[in-house]
């Protein structure tokens, strides 16, 4: 497109100060040196500066602030320290960029000198590729290790109602597109009606010449398996660790690991591509046809941007002996740090949720009744939030409208909200601000809030139980939208916590937007800082999100797809989906794969715990649930009509309150072989110092007290672990240690290890862990 047809209408909201609101001042994302166009002339035409690359490596040792460090732990860790790089595009307005390739070739291993000959590995031969950890591009998609070949789990549904949900960066092939080479007047050349080139432009003699590469790279046809923002290429160490009839000895070790990513997901959804056997592997930060300058509708938050840039890249080579936890701590650390992430700064969430009993059958009364047995079992589980999910307004996108007959006339939600204060627990209310219903008020006064594709129809956002729009993030008319949104439930109506979906709808794939010149990443980051400018303090869960684009934004994150009645999607689901479609097992997979984020980007959010009878979960399915959801110290929600709630059902919840912020370690979720869900869960329990920070010197002025504690003290010992073991803004945590998967226990218990080992198959299957996992 023409840019200079961009004009702004007279009526337009052209920023945020136009539109009546203000965000904070962005803070600056790294401090590296200043591209040299930035000190140029702004309006001089300067096509003689090339792209710049910049490389950085980890100065500070990070293991200085760590109470159980010795040289050996640190002469480790500085054996394997990551690189970072990032490149920048200079400004020009006849380039747009479809993706930047920061990383593309073949993995070469070499063994190190010096290395000892056994009778498991006699050549000496490096350890190869077994599996690729696949994390999914938002809360739902699928995240797991799969083994080398094993295809990698797709979503069963057709794109139609299901690619918008899965559909981060995408790396284009160049075969599928004409390609057409023009020389302008001026002597330069471009591409015509492309999307994705792999033309090299070289200059040769003062002329320029096209080269063709020999060899295609990676892309979205030709590479086997595709991960979202980072992924981890593992050896499961099952060439020397098999027993003699065949199982594997799972331990936390395993063998070395590569971490490939990026810090953020400010910029571009990035994506990493990779081959059938582990061996090649394409790092792209996905611009998707981004033009190299601003238009006159660029949004001020991107300072006027006048150039391209990638987030940082990071790549990490782990050896098996760096680690005691799993690989890829240091990166998850490093992207904490990077975005600031606060996830300890707020308590754990233990409440009660509307959705998976009622669905969108809300009234007062529903609301009301179970909020009071809430009140009755705070002694015994101690909820803490009761949160209104999705039935209450008339359609999506008009959040101010109640239906009819259903609530109070007068103040119908903040009534609730007060009810609920009242109860001891924080109001909580579900939000999808980046969306509305076709027939809704919001849909029919403002059609240009809605995205449209390339062809002009409004853009396919996937299919929930229906279709609906997503609004365009970069428009600040819709940003002042969200604003008064969550500003009314959290100022006028009084609620607390946000529980906020389907967020990646404000960056649907398409041109037919209000700034063209954002890419999708930068749309989806816009959008969460006006989502936090307008919650303030209030406890915010992401839900349908991105997950790098929410980080240092939320508080809780789903990080899974909904659960549901059933250990399988029912009919007439597909069964054998790995995609979003909801179901108890697929719940279960993302919380353990993702368990490694829990407390260092947020509090995870593993879904709803369904412990009624009208289920047709099993007792052993509630059990394995809640189980899972304890060990891995994320939050803890139910929701059941709490009044048809049996006692039996009810004593499950009971034994895994209180929750303690700790997260168990899976074992084997680098060499999980059920299409990655892993199956064994450690955890300690210790009484030792060396698990208590400086604010536990509080806890130990209690030693003097009978052993036999009551509930409280030893609830408010729990509470206070929770916000030492996770990740500590400010403070860079030895990311190897145990103290993160350790539970405190009264002085005089001792030492102990926890182990959970679950049989997801649908058969008998053995299970084994070494000796040397469960030492502490």
């Amino acid at each position: 497109n023409d840019l200079s047809d961009h004009e702004l209408i007279d009526d337009t909201i052209a920023s945020d100060h136009d539109a009546g609101f203000e965000l904070p001042p962005m803070k600056p994302w790294d401090n590296s040196p200043s591209p040299p166009w930035d000190e140029k002339d702004a309006e001089k035409d300067d096509r003689s500066v090339g792209p710049i690359l910049t490389f950085a490596i980890p100065s500070q040792d990070p293991l200085s602030h760590s109470s159980r460090v010795d040289n050996k732990e640190s002469f480790q860790i500085h054996k394997c320290p990551p690189l970072l790089w990032k490149v920048e595009h200079p400004p020009n307005p006849y380039v747009a960029i479809d993706s930047f390739c920061l990383m593309e070739g073949k993995l070469n291993l070499n063994h190190h000198e010096g290395a000892i000959a056994t009778v498991q590995n006699p050549s000496q031969s490096a350890d190869k590729p077994t599996n690729v950890y696949i994390n999914g591009y938002q809360s739902w998609s699928f995240s797991g290790s799969i083994e080398k070949g094993q295809p990698q789990p797709k979503s069963a549904m057709p794109n139609v109602v299901s690619e918008a949900f899965n559909r981060g960066g995408v790396v284009l092939s160049p075969s599928s597109h004409n390609s057409v080479v023009i020389e302008a007047e001026d002597g330069d050349f471009w591409l015509e009606n492309i999307t994705s080139s792999t033309h090299i432009v070289r200059e040769n003699g003062g002329k320029h010449s096209c080269n063709f590469e020999q060899e295609e790279d990676l892309n979205e046809d030709n590479a086997f398996y595709k991960s979202d923002m980072f992924t981890c290429i593992s050896s499961n160490g099952t060439n020397c660790h098999r027993i003699s009839d065949g199982r594997v000895l799972l331990d936390e070790e395993g063998g070395p690991a590569l971490i490939v990513g990026f810090l953020a997901q400010r910029h571009q959804y990035g994506v990493i591509l990779i081959d059938r056997d582990l061996q090649r592997y394409n790092l792209s930060a996905c611009h998707e046809g981004v033009v190299a300058a601003s238009s006159s509708n660029s949004s001020s938050h991107f300072n006027g941007r006048n150039s391209l840039s990638s987030d940082w890249a990071f790549c990490q080579i782990v050896d098996s002996s760096c680690y005691d936890e799993e690989a890829m701590v240091y990166y998850i650390h490093a992207s904490a740090d990077h975005n600031d992430a606060r996830p300890m700064e707020k308590g754990l969430t233990t409440g009660w949720c509307s959705w998976y009993h009622y669905y969108s059958d809300i009234d007062h009364d529903s609301l009301s009744k179970n909020a009071d047995i809430l009140e009755q079992h705070q002694n015994n589980i101690g909820f803490n939030v009761c949160l209104i999910d999705d039935g209450y307004m008339a359609s999506w996108g008009d959040w101010n409208s109640l239906k009819p007959g259903r609530f109070m006339k007068d103040g119908g939600m903040k009534v609730l909200a007060n009810t609920i204060k009242a109860k001891g627990m924080k109001p909580g209310i579900w939000l999808a601000p980046f969306a509305c219903d076709k027939g809704s008020k919001l849909a029919k006064g403002h059609p240009d809030w809605i995205i449209r594709n390339d062809k002009g129809r409004v853009a396919n956002s996937a299919h929930c139980g229906k279709y609906f729009y997503g609004l365009d993030a970069t428009n600040p008319a819709v940003r002042k939208h969200v604003y008064d949104t969550i500003r009314r439930a959290v100022k006028d109506w009084g609620f607390e916590v946000l529980k906020l979906d389907f967020l990646y709808a404000c960056c649907l794939s398409g041109n037919g937007k209000y700034d063209n010149t954002m890419s999708r990443a930068e749309a989806m980051y816009l959008g969460f800082r006006t989502i936090r400018a307008a919650a303030g303090d209030a406890f915010i869960i992401g839900c349908g999100s991105p997950l790098g684009s929410a980080i240092g934004f939320v508080d809780g994150m789903r990080v899974s797809c909904d659960t549901g009645p059933t250990w399988y999607p029912a009919f007439p689901l597909p069964w054998w989906d790995n995609g979003t479609l909801p179901a108890l097992r697929g719940m279960l997979r993302n919380t353990l794969s993702r368990a490694v984020l829990g407390h260092r980007w947020w509090h995870n959010d593993p879904d709803c715990i369904l412990l009624g009878e009208s289920t047709k979960l099993t007792d052993v399915e509630v059990v394995s649930a809640a189980s899972i959801v304890a060990m891995t110290g994320g939050m803890f929600l139910l929701s059941d009509d709490m009044e048809k709630v049996s006692e039996s059902r009810l004593s499950v919840a009971k034994k895994i309150f209180p929750l303690t912020g700790v997260t168990a370690v899976p074992l084997d979720l680098h060499s999980a072989q059920n299409g990655g869900m892993p199956s064994i869960l450690r955890a300690w329990c210790s009484d030792e110092s060396t698990v208590i920070n400086a604010q536990q010197k509080e806890v130990r002025k209690t030693e003097g007290l009978p052993s036999s504690w009551s509930s409280d003290m030893l609830r408010e010992q729990a509470s206070k672990l929770e916000c030492e073991v996770g990740y500590s803004p400010g403070m860079i945590m030895n990311p190897y240690s145990r103290e993160r998967s350790c539970f405190a226990v009264a002085p005089g218990l001792g030492t102990w290890t926890v182990v959970s080992l679950s049989n997801w198959m649908d058969h008998s299957n053995k299970l084994s862990v070494s000796f040397s996992a469960l030492i502490w």
